[in-house]
């Protein structure tokens, strides 16, 4: 089953307002049990750019869709030239406060959970364990044909060996490490087959119009189910696949609190919506609680 792309949302004016007080995001951690779900926001301030915020990147750059993907050569082409660019610059982005917070948090037993939209890895870069990866992640390639799951690494190495020289200036980078380049940029580039079986290689993340796994779903619903309360940060909540959680746990009476400086789609289902930059807010909330956020960023 796949789902039809979602890539944005207009809010509507009766929106509840945001406010900036930390407080509710204190009470909910000191409480702990808190499950986490965390979007693009959370990574800006590593220099990855978000989709819908401020400057986001679908204001320039419409993202690989599923059908596109699977069903044109000539996209997949243009798929893996952007995103093997991008890569350069994506694999070495680093984990901010917003991260580190995270973890700190997780460490001290405030959380019963991560569950990230992301696919940038840097929460387990910050040093969090157990994060659950609804959308995948940038650092495995996946063949369509025999399944076969490999490192990114290796197919940056064998896509830099077949495309000697290719360095074009990239206008940007996108959250799904996908660089901006031209048709001319792209140019012949050259995509390689699996190692195993020849076929079609595809980063493992959830392409816009995939349906995520349903184990997946169901595993983040358990997640939400033992949860005392949902924390998100730094999400627009405008794909159902994370929405579903907000949803979910409201339904169930649990507090819903979300850090992001935009409306986003769960603000009616949240008790608050605290619009401040997630790295101040989450290290003033460790703060609070005397909780050091240390830099435990994962080596490698």
């Amino acid at each position: 089953m796949r789902m039809r792309p979602t890539l944005s949302w207009t809010p509507v004016e009766d929106l509840p307002p945001a406010t900036t007080d930390l407080a509710p995001v204190a009470d909910a951690l000191g409480a702990g049990g808190v499950l986490v779900l965390s979007g693009a926001g959370i990574s800006t301030e590593s220099g990855i750019p978000d989709y819908r915020g401020e400057g986001g990147s679908l204001s320039r750059h419409t993202p690989m869709t599923y059908q596109d993907f699977t069903g044109s050569a000539h996209a997949r082409r243009r798929y893996w030239a952007r995103s093997h660019l991008g890569w350069r610059t994506f694999g070495r982005a680093r984990s901010n406060a917003g991260h580190r917070a995270v973890a700190a948090f997780g460490r001290h037993g405030l959380l019963s959970g991560v569950i990230t939209q992301n696919v940038d890895g840097l929460h387990q870069d910050a040093g969090s364990e157990g994060v659950v990866e609804l959308h995948g992640s940038l650092a495995r390639v996946v063949c369509l044909t025999c399944g076969d799951l490999s490192p990114r690494r290796e197919l940056a190495r064998r896509l830099e060996e077949a495309n000697a020289g290719f360095a074009p200036v990239a206008a940007g980078i996108n959250p799904d490490g996908d660089a901006d380049l031209t048709d001319e940029q792209v140019g012949d580039f050259s995509v390689v087959p699996c190692t195993v079986c020849g076929g079609v290689l595809k980063p493992d993340v959830v392409f816009f119009g995939e349906a995520v796994p349903p184990d997946r779903v169901e595993h983040c619903r358990d997640l939400v189910r033992e949860a005392a309360s949902l924390l998100v940060l730094g999400s627009s909540l405008t794909v159902m696949s994370g929405l579903r959680f907000v949803r979910q746990a409201a339904r169930a009476g649990k507090p819903v609190v979300i850090v992001n400086r935009d409306p986003t789609r769960g603000d009616r289902e949240a008790l608050t919506r605290v619009a401040l930059p997630l790295g101040t807010a989450l290290t003033s909330v460790a703060g609070r609680l005397g909780i050091p956020v240390d830099d435990h960023t994962v080596a490698g």
